[in-house]
């Protein structure tokens, strides 16, 4: 049964804040926050217009930290675009960000093969096809997938 969210005890703005204080937020995502605490639309508009005119609220910052986050656990661009663009992230506002927090996407899927696949490129086919999936699960292109698998075979006949 679907249950009316109580009266919300403080004001919209401190609880704006409050959110913002903890980590950073997209203008999206800060809105559904808001209106599942109770927030009716005008009071979150205004909210949201409060702290993007004091620079609490950025989606140009909060994308740069999504980005860095992400090539932290081994994410390519294409899993990061579709996190943004879920976050209601503007296509411009991420094509800038991806500008200002530059990547070697090629090292990166590189880097994330090699920690997952300790043993070196897959000889089998189906083996090779679930790497494969597997740095496409993760937001890699193909050309940078195959770059990446290509250094685990030459680290592998190194190692021989």
């Amino acid at each position: 049964m679907y249950q009316k969210p109580q009266r919300p005890k403080q004001s919209v703005i401190e609880a704006t804040i409050q959110l913002l204080s903890r980590r950073d937020h997209s203008q999206y995502e800060l809105s559904q926050k808001l209106a599942m605490k109770g927030y009716e639309d005008p009071q979150i508009a205004q909210a949201i217009e409060f702290c993007i005119e004091h620079n609490y609220l950025d989606d140009l910052r909060y994308a740069k930290s999504q980005i860095r986050q992400h090539a932290y656990k081994g994410h390519g661009e294409r899993r990061i675009r579709q996190e943004l663009s879920q976050k209601r992230v503007t296509e411009s506002v991420i094509d800038s960000a991806l500008e200002l927090e530059p990547q070697d996407w090629f090292e990166l899927a590189k880097a994330s093969a090699a920690k997952k696949f300790k043993h070196g490129r897959a000889r089998e086919p189906k083996e090779y096809a679930k790497q494969v999936r597997f740095l496409q699960y993760r937001g890699f292109s193909f050309e940078q997938i195959q770059y990446a698998l290509e250094c685990l075979d030459a680290n592998d006949s190194i190692n021989d």
